[in-house]
Protein backbone atom coordinates (compact mmCIF):
# COMPACT_ATOMS: atom_id res chain seq x y z
CA UNK A 1 0.00 0.00 0.00
CA UNK A 2 2.73 2.37 0.85
CA UNK A 3 3.90 1.36 -2.94
CA UNK A 4 1.01 2.84 -3.96
CA UNK A 5 0.75 6.03 -2.26
CA UNK A 6 3.90 6.87 -3.72
CA UNK A 7 3.25 5.71 -6.82
CA UNK A 8 -0.41 8.45 -7.19
CA UNK A 9 2.34 11.06 -5.37
CA UNK A 10 4.24 10.72 -8.12
CA UNK A 11 1.61 10.68 -10.56
CA UNK A 12 0.01 14.15 -9.13
CA UNK A 13 3.62 15.64 -9.12
CA UNK A 14 4.14 14.90 -12.91
CA UNK A 15 0.63 16.31 -13.70
CA UNK A 16 1.53 19.20 -11.49
CA UNK A 17 5.03 19.48 -13.47
CA UNK A 18 3.16 19.15 -17.42
CA UNK A 19 0.70 21.57 -16.23
CA UNK A 20 3.04 24.64 -15.37
CA UNK A 21 4.97 22.89 -18.22
CA UNK A 22 1.71 23.97 -20.56
CA UNK A 23 1.35 27.13 -18.74
CA UNK A 24 4.73 28.26 -19.61
CA UNK A 25 4.13 27.65 -22.92
CA UNK A 26 1.39 30.06 -23.13
CA UNK A 27 3.68 32.91 -22.03
CA UNK A 28 4.52 34.76 -25.41
CA UNK A 29 8.36 35.49 -26.15
CA UNK A 30 9.46 37.40 -28.94
CA UNK A 31 9.37 34.19 -31.38
CA UNK A 32 6.02 32.84 -32.91
CA UNK A 33 4.99 29.92 -31.40
CA UNK A 34 2.27 28.15 -32.17
CA UNK A 35 0.87 26.91 -28.85
CA UNK A 36 0.24 29.91 -27.39
CA UNK A 37 -2.76 29.42 -29.25
CA UNK A 38 -4.15 25.96 -27.79
CA UNK A 39 -6.27 27.93 -25.14
CA UNK A 40 -8.27 29.98 -28.17
CA UNK A 41 -11.71 28.48 -28.82
CA UNK A 42 -13.98 29.23 -32.09
CA UNK A 43 -17.64 29.11 -32.38
CA UNK A 44 -17.89 26.94 -34.60
CA UNK A 45 -21.33 26.26 -35.80
CA UNK A 46 -22.66 26.78 -32.25
CA UNK A 47 -19.94 24.67 -30.29
CA UNK A 48 -16.89 25.85 -28.78
CA UNK A 49 -13.85 24.48 -30.90
CA UNK A 50 -10.10 24.59 -30.60
CA UNK A 51 -8.41 26.74 -33.16
CA UNK A 52 -6.58 23.75 -33.95
CA UNK A 53 -9.38 22.02 -35.08
CA UNK A 54 -11.12 24.09 -37.69
CA UNK A 55 -7.88 25.28 -39.16
CA UNK A 56 -3.70 24.87 -39.87
CA UNK A 57 -1.80 26.82 -37.60
CA UNK A 58 2.11 27.31 -39.27
CA UNK A 59 4.90 29.17 -38.43
CA UNK A 60 6.27 30.54 -41.88
CA UNK A 61 8.71 33.00 -41.01
CA UNK A 62 10.37 33.80 -37.00
CA UNK A 63 8.01 36.68 -35.89
CA UNK A 64 4.73 35.36 -38.00
CA UNK A 65 2.10 32.64 -37.23
CA UNK A 66 0.00 31.83 -40.30
CA UNK A 67 -3.54 30.09 -39.78
CA UNK A 68 -5.51 28.57 -42.60
CA UNK A 69 -8.83 27.84 -41.33
CA UNK A 70 -10.62 24.78 -43.15
CA UNK A 71 -13.52 27.18 -44.06
CA UNK A 72 -13.09 30.97 -45.37
CA UNK A 73 -16.17 32.12 -43.42
CA UNK A 74 -14.92 31.26 -40.34
CA UNK A 75 -12.27 33.88 -40.21
CA UNK A 76 -13.88 36.76 -38.62
CA UNK A 77 -14.52 34.19 -36.01
CA UNK A 78 -11.16 33.41 -35.65
CA UNK A 79 -10.32 37.00 -35.28
CA UNK A 80 -12.84 37.61 -32.72
CA UNK A 81 -11.56 34.58 -31.07
CA UNK A 82 -7.62 35.99 -30.81
CA UNK A 83 -8.88 39.43 -29.63
CA UNK A 84 -10.83 38.10 -27.06
CA UNK A 85 -8.54 35.78 -25.74
CA UNK A 86 -5.69 38.41 -24.65
CA UNK A 87 -2.39 36.80 -25.41
CA UNK A 88 -1.52 40.11 -27.22
CA UNK A 89 -1.40 39.37 -30.95
CA UNK A 90 -3.21 41.50 -33.12
CA UNK A 91 -4.51 39.60 -36.04
CA UNK A 92 -4.26 40.40 -39.95
CA UNK A 93 -6.64 39.19 -42.13
CA UNK A 94 -5.63 38.61 -45.88
CA UNK A 95 -8.54 36.88 -46.94
CA UNK A 96 -7.60 33.81 -47.13
CA UNK A 97 -5.41 33.91 -44.15
CA UNK A 98 -5.36 35.29 -40.90
CA UNK A 99 -1.49 36.66 -40.41
CA UNK A 100 -0.46 37.17 -36.72
CA UNK A 101 2.92 39.81 -36.48
CA UNK A 102 5.17 38.50 -33.23
CA UNK A 103 6.35 41.69 -32.36
CA UNK A 104 9.81 42.04 -30.28
CA UNK A 105 9.40 42.26 -26.80
CA UNK A 106 10.45 45.33 -24.68
CA UNK A 107 12.76 45.00 -22.13
CA UNK A 108 10.15 46.14 -19.47
CA UNK A 109 7.45 43.23 -20.90
CA UNK A 110 10.24 41.07 -20.55
CA UNK A 111 10.95 41.50 -16.83
CA UNK A 112 6.89 41.48 -16.56
CA UNK A 113 6.19 38.07 -18.32
CA UNK A 114 9.80 36.56 -16.41
CA UNK A 115 7.77 38.01 -12.99
CA UNK A 116 4.53 35.54 -14.73
CA UNK A 117 7.02 32.77 -14.95
CA UNK A 118 7.83 33.09 -11.49
CA UNK A 119 4.47 32.92 -10.16
CA UNK A 120 3.34 29.81 -12.64
CA UNK A 121 6.53 27.95 -11.68
CA UNK A 122 6.01 28.89 -7.88
CA UNK A 123 2.18 27.67 -8.01
CA UNK A 124 3.64 24.49 -9.69
CA UNK A 125 6.21 24.02 -6.50
CA UNK A 126 3.32 24.46 -4.40
CA UNK A 127 1.11 21.99 -6.13
CA UNK A 128 4.26 19.11 -5.73
CA UNK A 129 4.70 19.77 -2.56
CA UNK A 130 0.59 19.75 -1.75
CA UNK A 131 1.08 16.27 -3.00
CA UNK A 132 3.49 15.36 -0.63
CA UNK A 133 2.01 16.50 2.26
CA UNK A 134 -0.96 14.54 1.28
CA UNK A 135 0.75 11.68 0.66
CA UNK A 136 2.64 11.58 3.64
CA UNK A 137 -0.23 11.79 5.80
CA UNK A 138 -1.90 9.18 4.22
CA UNK A 139 1.01 6.75 4.36
CA UNK A 140 1.33 8.00 8.59
CA UNK A 141 -2.83 7.13 8.20
CA UNK A 142 -2.35 3.66 7.02
CA UNK A 143 1.23 2.80 8.95
CA UNK A 144 -1.17 3.55 11.81
CA UNK A 145 -4.09 1.07 10.72
CA UNK A 146 -1.84 -1.53 9.33
CA UNK A 147 0.71 -1.36 12.35
CA UNK A 148 4.18 -0.79 9.28
CA UNK A 149 6.89 0.00 11.59
CA UNK A 150 7.90 3.87 12.03
CA UNK A 151 11.35 2.89 10.04
CA UNK A 152 9.52 1.72 7.10
CA UNK A 153 7.24 4.48 7.19
CA UNK A 154 9.88 7.15 7.57
CA UNK A 155 11.33 5.35 4.50
CA UNK A 156 8.55 6.33 2.29
CA UNK A 157 8.67 9.68 4.01
CA UNK A 158 12.03 9.94 2.69
CA UNK A 159 11.49 8.55 -1.18
CA UNK A 160 8.43 11.13 -1.33
CA UNK A 161 11.22 13.84 -0.43
CA UNK A 162 13.59 12.36 -2.94
CA UNK A 163 10.37 12.96 -5.25
CA UNK A 164 9.61 16.13 -4.26
CA UNK A 165 12.63 17.18 -4.89
CA UNK A 166 13.15 15.75 -8.17
CA UNK A 167 10.25 17.36 -9.74
CA UNK A 168 11.02 21.14 -7.95
CA UNK A 169 14.30 20.49 -9.81
CA UNK A 170 12.42 20.01 -13.41
CA UNK A 171 10.28 22.77 -12.43
CA UNK A 172 13.82 24.96 -11.74
CA UNK A 173 14.86 23.86 -15.15
CA UNK A 174 11.37 24.92 -17.08
CA UNK A 175 11.98 28.58 -15.14
CA UNK A 176 15.08 28.69 -16.22
CA UNK A 177 14.92 27.79 -19.70
CA UNK A 178 11.68 29.97 -19.95
CA UNK A 179 13.58 32.82 -18.80
CA UNK A 180 16.76 32.36 -21.29
CA UNK A 181 13.86 32.20 -24.21
CA UNK A 182 12.58 35.33 -22.77
CA UNK A 183 15.97 37.03 -22.53
CA UNK A 184 16.70 36.16 -26.36
CA UNK A 185 16.48 39.27 -28.81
Amino acid sequence: MLTDIQSDAKHRMDQAVEHTRMELVKIRTGRANPEVLNSVTVDYYGTKTPLNQVSNITVSEARLITIQPFEKHLIPEIEKAIMDSKIGLTPNNNGTAILLPVPALSEERRKDLIKMVHHQVEEGRVAVRNVRRDAIHHAKVFGKEEHISEDEIRRGEQDLQDMTDNHIKSLNELQDHKEKELMEF
